[in-house]
């Protein structure tokens, strides 16, 4: 008898393109977001920044992120939108992807934020294919799969970071689940450090503690593009990252 398959993505960042095969041969496709894509970090020519200011001001600003040296990048920001509305190049920007990759998501899709999405647009774009959950569950082919999105507070300042006792009561809210999804890894090294960009992205305490006390089946989560480990097992709970859908194009698939 044939089960439940489902495909998972997360950092997808304008990859709209794959997004429309991503849901092909399974029951449902769950996205784990940052569906937006303002700087790649691998094409510098690619984005909502280069698009306002040009690649050579995107690598440059990618050099001081990279250094770390978080201040001075903020301030050659500054100094390149001194005297541009900000907000509605930014809103402009973002609702032209939304419009794109929403209508890519296949028939059902579940979905959560990642850091960088906006949530208040989300409503415009999603369709009735399309459910948003963050701190809420759905059951799917039987088991129970609870969504938690964004990330935290970091020097990096992206659209949609909270503290981490909001987050925690999202995490709380979800009670026992099957398969705790998310867009942020739990805390744990290996599963935060990014082999490239050589540093380590914020993990959530909160998740930890819950695939310690639920044990759900899988913690499905993205955020680091280039992992030191791409699985571990926690207990009981297979904890994936995912894959960088925007580098790769590939799906996770999960089945039971």
């Amino acid at each position: 008898m044939r089960g439940t398959r489902i495909h998972v993505v997360s950092d997808v960042h304008g990859n709209s393109q794959d997004l429309a095969k991503a849901g092909a041969g399974a029951d449902a496709l769950i996205c784990l977001g940052d569906l937006v894509l303002f700087l790649d970090y691998a094409d510098h020519s690619r984005g909502i920044f280069p698009e306002l200011f040009g690649v050579e001001a995107a690598d440059r600003v990618v050099a001081l992120r990279t250094a770390r040296r978080f201040a001075e990048a903020r301030e050659f920001s500054r100094q390149l939108w001194a005297g541009v509305d900000q907000a509605a190049a930014i809103d402009t920007a973002v609702r032209r992807q939304y419009a794109e990759l929403f209508a890519a998501f296949p028939t059902p899709t579940y979905a959560t934020y990642g850091n960088v999405d906006i949530p208040q647009l989300w409503p415009e774009y999603a369709g009735p294919g399309t459910t948003v959950l963050d701190g809420q569950t759905v059951d799917i082919g039987g088991l129970v799969v609870g969504f938690v999105g964004g990330g935290l507070r970091t020097q990096m300042n992206t659209p949609y970071e909270i503290d981490d006792e909001t987050y925690a009561a999202k995490v709380a809210a979800l009670g026992e689940v099957d398969v705790l999804c998310s867009h942020i890894p739990p805390e744990v090294p290996e599963l935060c450090y990014d082999t490239v960009a050589r540093r380590f992205e914020r993990g959530s305490a909160a998740l930890l503690e819950a695939i310690h006390a639920v044990r759900p089946r899988y913690a499905l989560f993205g955020h680091v593009h280039q992992p030191l480990a791409q699985r571990m097992r926690i207990g009981v709970t297979e904890c994936v990252n995912v894959g960088h859908f925007n580098a790769t194009g590939t799906p996770y698939a999960l089945e039971w």
